[in-house]
């Protein structure tokens, strides 16, 4: 018998969900497959038919975020004028917050940031060479700064009770950039 494909993806869904209700109170190497089909209503077996274990779970959940990132058109990531995304980037964050928060937070997988950047830098360096950048080692390490910078702020700014409207994020970090570190602390 045929398994009802929309019910196959409400149940992986419903697994996901009870795992993330648990990884964002607890570390992974705490949270247990019982505890997971039991707050999702499920048996174990059911969640091997998804999954190979907990870490599978989180592995899968963070595949999807970064698979959204990798949709996005190339001409929506950069404009001719500033090739870094930071609107696209903090758009990204607000659909996602729920998830990036934990996962780029103290108590996230610290890879996570790893796979953000390894998605993101390649969309950003051909748009950049397109423009005539020089392809080299400085735009390796010019744009590892970069998008660390960005998701590290945007990190920040999701942990901030009284953080800045949008518009002023994106103003700070325009005037960052354009202006330097040095400049704006001194």
């Amino acid at each position: 018998m045929k398994k009802n494909s929309k019910m196959t993806v409400q149940t992986k869904q419903n697994l996901m969900d009870a795992f993330w209700e648990l990884y964002c109170t607890k570390r992974i190497d705490k949270i247990t497959i019982k505890e997971i089909t039991m707050r999702a209503g499920y048996n174990r077996s059911t969640f091997y038919e998804y999954f190979t274990d907990v870490y599978d779970v989180l592995e899968q959940l963070e595949n999807e975020l970064i698979s959204q990132l990798q949709e996005l058109p190339m001409q929506q990531l950069s404009s001719s004028d500033d090739p870094f995304p930071f609107e696209v980037l903090i758009s990204l964050y607000s659909q996602h917050s729920k998830y990036l928060m934990v996962l780029l937070g103290d108590h996230g997988d610290p890879a996570f940031q790893g796979k953000m950047k390894a998605c993101m830098k390649p969309m950003i360096k051909e748009t950049l060479v397109a423009q005539g950048a020089k392809d080299d080692v400085e735009l390796d390490f010019t744009l590892e700064y970069a998008l660390s910078a960005m998701i590290g702020i945007l990190s920040y700014w999701f942990s901030q009770e009284n953080a800045p409207s949008i518009e002023k994020l994106i103003e700070l970090i325009t005037e960052i950039s354009n202006d330097g570190v040095m400049k704006k602390l001194m």
